[in-house]
């Protein structure tokens, strides 16, 4: 007779099923890497017009203000969201990719020694950078979406995850 498979818990409430942190405290520090990405589509006039002043707005340099506030959103997740542990990441590197007009692609890589995973972090610097693009850009057109925010890969914990790329 075959075995069912429990299904996965939650881990961020308790017995009583109240919210709780969890204790991560017994866990083994090891090098806990993520990655993330989010798309941001502006449309063809915009994205032109982003061009040709060579990535710069009267805001000042598009990407490498996005990259800034990518590096901060990471460091401060842990004021972002209410269970996140604070850690001290010993990398953050966000890089921005026009592949096609319109269309730009934010990837946050994250890293430290610690007992719990940085997937929080990268996700949360790559939407960082999103909204600033997004702020500095919205006098081009409100016709902007920041889309496909996902976690790329993790590594370090219980489990290691990569997805396929697109």
């Amino acid at each position: 007779m075959a075995t069912r498979k429990a299904a996965p818990a939650l881990t961020h409430v308790d017995a009583a099923r109240r919210p709780t942190m969890v204790d991560v405290g017994t866990k083994d520090i090891t090098l806990r890497e993520a990655s993330a990405e989010a798309i941001v589509t502006l449309p063809r006039a915009a994205a032109l017009a982003l061009r040709r002043g060579k990535e710069r707005t009267k805001k000042g340099p598009v990407f490498d203000t996005a990259i800034v506030a990518g590096v901060m959103a990471a460091k401060r997740t842990h004021e972002l969201i209410p269970f996140c542990h604070p850690l001290g990441l010993e990398r953050c590197r966000i890089t921005i990719e026009q592949p096609r007009a319109g269309r730009i692609v934010i990837r946050c890589d994250v890293a430290v020694h610690g007992r719990t995973g940085v997937e929080m972090e990268a996700l949360t610097g790559a939407v960082g950078a999103a909204l600033t693009i997004y702020d500095m850009t919205k006098a081009l057109s409100h016709d902007i979406v920041i889309e496909s925010v996902r976690l790329v890969s993790k590594s370090g914990g219980k489990h290691d995850f990569r997805r396929a790329r697109r």
